[in-house]
């Protein structure tokens, strides 16, 4: 069995006396995958964003091993790379710093004057970076001291980079569908190839073909000849690729900053799995009345998928590529969403088009339709309930509250809000609050069923269900893998505008047309489903 991101024994089980558990998805071993890079122990190392860790993987086995933790010094890795004396180079995303971590361990800071920080490279003993933002830069540093040295800047939002045979830095320029290349030394930089779907890494394999991987849901990889200008275009399937590295052998191996994993792709765009992908999350989580399963999973909209492949467990669907994306509800067709952007928008699935309803809010989350057909939204920072009518104006329910997460309305269309650092389920009465429950572990995931409404206590794992009339509450599941592992505390940054940021934790909670309920195991990376036992 293997271990799991959030137990490594890999025993993690959900108990109930109550519920019948399963798992509509495998966990997800990776939470999340970005830059790539083989070590010098031949493991590759992988650098996880969303996690905030670094973990390295046996190509062969898939096995994992957390190198650098997600309660370390390192907050948002994005990308890294090894120097010539093993040294690994960390470029730290959200805080803007890079990092080197020597052979035994230790951390020290190269530097903190680098804005997003993404792309980063080894040549020999120097090191280079560049920004992923509008006007970005491409910068040498020098981890023994001294300011850094602008090769370039302009930039269009860079990513990962390498040098060329030509003895050149190659990087994307991801807003401009271009790739480029400028000497070591600075210089004027030279356009190398120009209308390349979504660029997002340019990469050398090992007899120094230029290979440039796309971010769409394609997993499209270009190759081209530098001397014919010719591309041969293959789609892997592998959703959101991110970054490749290549191998003794010449064996390419992604990543996917959307669903994590690693895999190994041929030359033709056929994959080996080496570590399944999955949820990220997920996050916020609905059903819709044919009992399709939705899921807001920080980069995408996705849903379980409805069979298991290669003998393997369910793994997970991609319905559109969202950014931020962190709470969905479903009704008549129409799925409505809040984004840690600051935004709520209405997708419609069908037809694959979306309408943003809000903008500018302080970190909305819970979402859920009201009797009349309007929007509540849970504006979480400001401590505020929120209508949004199909006009899409926005009037204020309820202020005042602390750390309101998560809405839901019950068959007299009440209005309930769970607060995790009150520890409270409230009940909005004529522009106030009433508690429910309180004393409560962190509540966060919110849903009606019948007369009783059930929450997901995250401090405490469990599910808890109240009954509306008296009440009263009961445990209905423990040991639900929900928020950080086991033993790891750390405090999320405040988000930077303009600046990618880590999810926020949530774990969301929904029922479905059967009655059955739906958790997102956000600390394993999967969805679980429990039904009332019928013995």
């Amino acid at each position: 069995m293997h271990p799991s991101r959030f137990d490594n024994t890999g025993r993690t089980q959900v108990t109930s006396d109550r519920m019948e558990v399963r798992r509509l998805t495998r966990a997800n071993r990776l939470w999340g995958s970005n830059g790539v890079t083989f070590g010098p122990d031949g493991r590759l190392y992988v650098a996880q964003f969303l996690a905030g860790q670094i973990s390295a993987v046996d190509p062969a086995s898939g096995d994992i091993e957390v190198v650098v933790p997600l309660d370390g010094p390192v907050e948002a890795p994005d990308d890294l790379a090894f120097g010539a004396d093993g040294s690994m180079y960390i470029a730290d995303l959200t805080p803007g710093r890079v990092w080197r971590r020597g052979s035994e361990g230790e951390y020290t800071l190269v530097s903190d004057q680098v804005s997003v920080p993404n792309g980063i490279t080894c040549v020999g003993d120097r090191l280079f970076v560049n920004e992923m933002k509008m006007n970005g830069r491409l910068m040498e540093l020098f981890p023994d001291g001294g300011d850094p040295a602008v090769l370039t800047d302009g930039l269009a939002l860079g990513n990962a980079m390498q040098l060329g045979p030509d003895g050149c830095l190659y990087y994307p320029q991801m807003m401009r569908n271009q790739v480029w290349r400028i000497p070591l030394d600075g210089g004027v930089p030279e356009l190398v190839a120009e209308e390349v779907d979504d660029p997002v890494a340019v990469r050398f394999d090992r007899g120094g073909v230029l290979v440039v991987l796309s971010r769409g849901r394609a997993g499209v990889v270009t190759r081209i000849d530098q001397n014919t200008g010719a591309r041969s275009v293959v789609a892997t399937g592998v959703v959101g690729l991110d970054n490749a590295a290549f191998d003794h052998e010449n064996r390419m191996f992604v990543s996917s900053f959307a669903s994590g994993g690693i895999a190994e792709v041929h030359t033709d765009g056929r994959t080996r799995v080496v570590v399944p992908q999955g949820f990220d999350g997920p996050f916020g989580i609905t059903v819709d009345l044919g009992g399709t399963v939705y899921a807001a999973d920080h980069f995408r909209l996705a849903s379980p998928d409805a069979t298991g492949h290669d003998g393997q467990e369910p793994g997970v669907v991609t319905h559109e590529l969202m950014y931020a994306v962190h709470n969905v509800t479903a009704d008549d067709g129409l799925l409505h969403l809040t984004s840690q952007l600051g935004d709520v928008r209405t997708h419609d699935p069908v037809d694959r088009t979306t309408r943003v309803r809000a903008t500018g809010l302080d970190q909305p989350t819970g979402i859920a339709v009201a009797p009349d057909g309007s929007l509540a939204v849970a504006e979480t920072g400001a401590g505020r309930i929120l209508r949004i009518d199909d006009t899409d104006t926005v009037s204020v329910l309820a202020e005042g509250l602390d750390h309101p997460l998560d809405i839901a309305f019950d068959g007299r269309g009440r209005c309930y809000v769970s607060d995790d650092r009150r520890g409270a389920v409230l009940r909005l009465e004529d522009g106030g609050a009433v508690v429910v429950a309180d004393g409560l572990g962190e509540p966060q995931g919110l849903a009606v069923r019948g007369d009783e409404l059930f929450t997901v206590e995250v401090a405490h794992r469990r599910l808890r269900a109240i009954s509306l009339a008296t009440g009263e509450s009961r445990t209905d599941a423990e040991d639900l893998a929900v928020g950080l592992p086991p033993g790891i505390t750390r405090t999320e940054p405040e988000p930077i505008p303009g600046v990618p940021g880590r999810p926020r934790q949530f774990a969301g909670l929904a029922v479905a047309p059967d009655g059955a309920l739906l958790v997102s195991a956000n600390g394993e990376g999967s969805v679980l489903r429990l039904d009332a036992r019928t013995e």
